[in-house]
């Protein structure tokens, strides 16, 4: 089983959305975006790979991902290109997963919540006296929590810090734990507990962990450090023909 980072906004939770918490079973339509347009990115950890061919559904770009995870492909509004690939195409993509509960319908992903994180993130004015506030990026809190609100309330959120800028809760990362998968995240927690990589058993690198400890162990591997050089998510790839 593949754990996945999955983020959900508190716009999508407060419309429609139905609170969890860890250890509950879930159903959601994913939606790979690119990282630097959520709140400006600077992301590491959380940043997700998919790889597989590309498909129609319902006019929605979908990959159905080598290892069994089903994901739609977001497209950037202001692009003057869609960007996406072709139904047909095989792609490797970089990005964002989250939660989408609004527009057109694809096949949701169903799992297990292993970890939830409160993300708060910063926001600046785009100039002094503008009273327009917008994402500063890599400027984000991660506090983990046992359960997702309903509401996301900040009484904190009309008042600038020393820096001048102002902190709001904005969702939550999720770990999912998704059967017949296989990510990233597992491949990172499968070397900090010293497991083999080479054709590991489905499900091995959580199987008999506690509960505790392995949210503990996700948390080390969901922060907001920046990684050594700058690393931004790749826009959706384009492949043609067979795969490579």
């Amino acid at each position: 089983m593949g754990l996945w980072h999955v983020f959900y906004a508190d716009w999508q939770m407060e419309c429609c959305g139905t609170p969890f918490s860890v250890g509950d079973e879930v159903s959601w339509p994913l939606l790979l975006l690119d990282a630097d347009d959520m709140f400006g990115g600077g992301w590491h950890d959380q940043l997700t790979k998919v790889a597989g061919p590309v498909e129609d559904v319902g006019g929605v770009r979908v990959v159905r991902e080598e290892t069994g995870l089903t994901v739609a492909l977001g497209a950037d509004p202001d692009d003057d290109e869609d960007r996406r690939p072709l139904p047909g195409d095989w792609t490797r993509s970089v990005g964002m997963l989250s939660v989408e509960r609004h527009g057109a319908r694809w096949p949701q992903v169903a799992g297990r919540v292993r970890a939830v994180q409160l993300l708060t993130q910063a926001y600046a004015e785009s100039a002094p006296g503008s009273r327009t506030w917008e994402p500063v990026a890599g400027r984000r809190r991660l506090r983990t929590v046992e359960r997702c609100p309903k509401w996301f309330t900040d009484a904190d959120a009309e008042r600038a810090d020393e820096q001048g800028r102002r902190w709001r809760t904005s969702g939550v990362v999720v770990t999912l734990e998704v059967p017949g998968t296989d990510s990233w995240l597992s491949y990172a927690v499968r070397e900090a507990r010293g497991m083999p990589q080479r054709d590991p058993e489905p499900g091995a690198e959580t199987k008999d962990l506690p509960a505790a400890a392995l949210t503990a162990l996700l948390e080390t591997l969901s922060t907001v450090t920046p990684p050594p050089a700058p690393a931004a998510s790749r826009r959706h790839g384009r492949t043609k023909g067979t795969r490579r």
